[in-house]
């Protein structure tokens, strides 16, 4: 038989099973013992009979004048007669015998002691040197009776007990693995970045080093992410002078040489450093994402915030291009605003890149928080759509860019438990992309 894979249920079914074998085993061996000892009392019973009869039968017998007669003694009153006896002379002819007694199922006499036979258990006695002799007997179906009467008196509570005491396991294992079913909740209950220590007051004390070692884990792991974040935004960071310093280099060196081929170089390298030098600004945003606090205790106002990325971008990259909608009222967040404007910055500069150029960018923020971007274009494959928001992954291998615009977004979203939705085609469209995330709200608006 294959156990459970839950705790509670192998102990409540182990110890339910166990103690009824049990109880079972202990009610055979008290019944094996009654009956021992019931067998006991009813030779005695017997053999006291037969031992306060013979007296009484030698005083009837002695004084008679008739010779080898039967007597039988009447019943006062009807009753059920579970000894039957008679008493026999020396030549084995019967002299009395109690009303019900049935001669037949006497064997011969043999002597003083108890005999069975298929169906009695008898006992013999004489008196008179032997010449008058008493048999009892008693049918062994009155004794199999009284074993299944006990038998049925110790079995029958057991059918009440039993159940009662599985459900007083059931619940008492219940109660006593209570600790540790919350210490399962409160890990349960915590998102995949959410490596603080987990609480180990009131947890039994088997448990108390397992919760150690996995706190001791999480500290671990929650060094190690934290030294790679830092690693990522301190190297990002310390890249943006020499990168500004070579993009200077080369700008000069395009504007001072007079060879074409040397110019054309350099401008290849301060494309290739204009590059490096958005990689360096993605990581540092990415690793905003991933470490920082993106909830704050203040609440504002997202549209302002939209409203200055979108002329920012308009300004410097693609001027004319945005079409952007907001709402009449105030779109009010606990939404960190740098981590809001790295979000809307990143979609909207994916759009730019992947969209089709001739057509206008679409960005909407909704009362309820809810932010849209989407761009004309190619359909993305389905499969294709599934990865975007895998770490480097480009829509096409001639893609410019990073591959951690949408990473970005994704780690935001997930840290601050918005819905992130992907759509190609855009939604009531047949072509081109979009983007949809559902923002934090705070519950009054002003």
């Amino acid at each position: 038989m294959r156990l459970p894979r839950s705790l509670q249920a192998r102990l409540g079914l182990s110890l339910g099973i166990g103690l009824t074998l049990l109880w079972i085993a202990t009610a055979t061996v008290t019944a094996v013992n009654l009956r021992h000892e019931m067998d006991e009392v009813f030779d005695s019973a017997l053999q006291e009979t037969a031992q306060r009869l013979l007296p009484l039968a030698v005083q009837e017998i002695v004084g008679r004048e008739d010779d080898g007669v039967t007597q039988r003694l009447g019943a006062i009153r009807e009753h059920t007669e579970f000894f039957t006896y008679i008493v026999r002379d020396a030549r084995g002819r019967i002299l009395l015998q109690s009303h019900a007694a049935d001669p037949d199922i006497f064997p011969a006499y043999d002597g003083t002691g108890f005999r069975q036979t298929a169906t009695h258990r008898l006992y013999n006695e004489d008196a008179l040197q032997g010449s008058v002799r008493i048999s009892v007997a008693e049918p062994l179906d009155h004794r199999a009776t009284v074993a299944r009467e006990i038998q049925m008196g110790l079995g029958l509570p057991l059918l009440v007990v039993i159940p009662l005491a599985l459900l007083a396991i059931v619940l008492a294992v219940r109660a006593g693995l209570g600790p540790i079913r919350r210490f399962r909740e409160r890990l349960e209950a915590r998102d995949a970045r959410d490596l603080s220590p987990v609480p180990t007051t009131g947890i039994p004390l088997e448990i108390v080093p397992m919760a150690t070692t996995l706190n001791g884990l999480l500290g671990r792991l929650k060094e190690a992410f934290d030294a790679e974040r830092s690693f990522a935004a301190n190297a990002a960071h310390e890249l943006r002078t020499p990168l500004a310093g070579a993009i200077a280099q080369a700008q000069r060196l395009q504007s001072e040489t007079g060879d074409l081929a040397a110019a054309a170089r350099a401008a290849d390298i301060e494309a290739t450093l204009k590059r490096l030098t958005r990689l360096s600004e993605r990581l540092m945003q990415l690793a905003r994402a991933e470490g920082g606090r993106l909830r704050l205790d203040q609440t504002s106002d997202l549209r302002g915030i939209a409203q200055i990325i979108v002329d920012e971008i308009e300004r410097t990259i693609s001027p004319g291009r945005i079409v952007l909608t907001l709402p009449d009222g105030p779109v009010v967040s606990d939404l960190d605003p740098d981590a809001f404007g790295i979000l809307c910055r990143n979609l909207i500069e994916n759009a730019i890149r992947h969209g089709a150029e001739t057509e206008p960018i679409d960005v909407s923020l909704s009362p309820d928080g809810t932010l849209r971007v989407a761009n004309a274009g190619p359909v993305v494959p389905k499969e294709k759509l599934e990865n975007l928001t895998t770490r480097f992954e480009r829509a096409g291998p001639n893609t410019i860019g990073s591959g951690l615009g949408l990473t970005i977004v994704a780690a935001i979203s997930e840290r601050i438990g918005s819905q992130f939705i992907l759509n190609s085609p855009r939604v009531g469209k047949e072509d081109g992309f979009e983007v949809c995330i559902k923002l934090p709200i705070a519950g009054s608006r002003r």
